[in-house]
């Protein structure tokens, strides 16, 4: 499959180095506006995750200025868009009308109607569309999936799912919400998709917390409320500029025993109810290169992303906006009727 990374940011450069160790996957061509970045010199990227950029060697790769220029080229089967958020929705739709396969990265889009007509746009062209919600491939989150979704450690009873970092110095439009829809919304989306995935749409959603993103913060504590769950909270978001370090972290108790896990020197451990620690050993490759591996194996059979399928992508989008309007409502539930 042979694929265009459209955008040379801190995504774009994580998804190079993991496409590196994908089976099957080519870079075929890189996009970008950047005369150094297109030479390969990705070395100044910074992100909220340890993985530097590098210098790359793209002496055997086409290098295009605009994302029109790619789509033009006849020979790019797939593109995976790394761009900013605002502009999710036109280049996803710009790319499916071309006749290539979509990947692009979270959030889908900045709405729920966005979303949909990039679902349609798929459907028409009769190509792949899957937005790159790596949590669902990250292996750390592997056992609670396992545990959720085969009811291994039987009904969940209180599930907390946390991720915090510093607001971005990288990239000014993440700090603007009509382009990036704040730090909550870019940054949560993910634990917001893993709840989606694991325990479906709640009933309502509750939330508290501060915004301020010229200074920085923006937080959050959201309840959400399932039926048959007693207790889901979302929590996190941007504490302050540059200082505060990433984490991400669950606690999940079921009836038969505790999962936990956190970035914070916490391995995955099942505590169980007869009172032993067991730590697990999660085991699969990068999420990254298992995520992208995945959408180039849907996309060359041309079959739905069923273990990431957009119109889950657009449900965790209208969820976690919700979330957002439920905070500027100061703990009042909020039906998800969507």
């Amino acid at each position: 499959m042979r694929i265009a990374v459209a955008g040379l940011g801190f995504m774009g450069s994580t998804h190079l180095q993991a496409l590196r160790n994908v089976e099957g996957a080519v870079l075929h061509a890189v996009v970008s506006d950047s005369p150094i970045k297109l030479s390969g010199d990705l070395s100044a990227i910074k992100g909220n995750l340890d993985r530097p950029g590098q210098k790359l060697d793209f002496s055997s790769v086409r290098k295009y200025r605009t994302l029109a220029e790619a789509l033009a080229d006849p020979e790019v089967e797939a593109v995976d868009l790394c761009l900013p958020t605002y502009l999710h929705e036109s280049a996803a739709i710009e790319a499916l009308r071309a006749g290539k396969h979509v990947l692009v990265e979270k959030p889908m889009a900045l709405d729920g109607d966005a979303c949909n007509r990039m679902i349609e746009a798929a459907r028409e062209a009769g190509k792949i569309l899957m937005t790159a919600q790596v949590l669902r491939f990250w292996k750390d989150y592997q056992p609670l999936v396992e545990a959720a979704h085969g009811k291994s450690q039987g009904a969940a009873r209180s599930v907390l799912f946390r991720r915090r970092c510093a607001a971005p110095a990288w990239g000014k439009w993440l700090h603007d919400a009509s382009k990036g829809g704040g730090g909550v919304f870019d940054l949560l989306i993910h634990d917001v998709d893993m709840c989606v995935h694991l325990f479906g749409i709640p009933e309502a959603v509750s939330a508290t917390g501060s915004e301020d993103l010229e200074a920085g913060v923006d937080v959050i504590t959201a309840q959400l409320h399932y039926k048959e769950i007693p207790s889901v909270v979302v929590s996190g978001g941007w504490h302050h500029p540059s200082a505060y370090p990433f984490s991400m972290e669950y606690t999940a108790s079921f009836d038969l025993g505790t999962l936990e896990f956190s970035t914070l020197g916490r391995p995955v451990t099942l505590y169980s109810h007869t009172g032993e620690a067991k730590p697990l050993e999660p085991q699969g490759r990068d999420g990254f290169e298992a995520e992208l591996a995945y959408f180039i194996e849907c996309a060359s059979a041309n079959l739905q992303p069923e273990l990431c399928p957009p119109a889950e992508s657009a449900a965790a989008v209208r969820l976690t906006n919700r979330m957002v309007e439920a905070r500027r409502h100061n703990g009042a539930k909020l039906a998800c009727d969507f």
